[in-house]
């Protein structure tokens, strides 16, 4: 397994984002991969998923998949 160095990345919220802090995901954009971290905690853990995952991901997010 290799590691990745995400030091250097320009990290964004969703514009779905509230002000008030509140749950949320950062992403940044790489080469070939979109790395996602908690926006309270960005010294924590961090997921890189492919371009294709990310994008069925989301998808299946916007469509409810994920709801409670």
């Amino acid at each position: 397994m290799s590691t990745l160095d995400l030091s250097s990345l320009r990290w964004r919220k969703s514009t779905k984002s509230g002000s008030e802090g509140g749950t949320c995901v950062e992403v940044a954009e790489m080469a070939s991969n979109v790395a996602v971290r908690d926006s309270k905690d960005p010294d924590g853990p961090k997921l890189a998923f492919g371009r294709e995952v990310f994008a069925a991901l989301a998808s299946d997010i916007r469509a409810g998949r994920y709801d409670r």
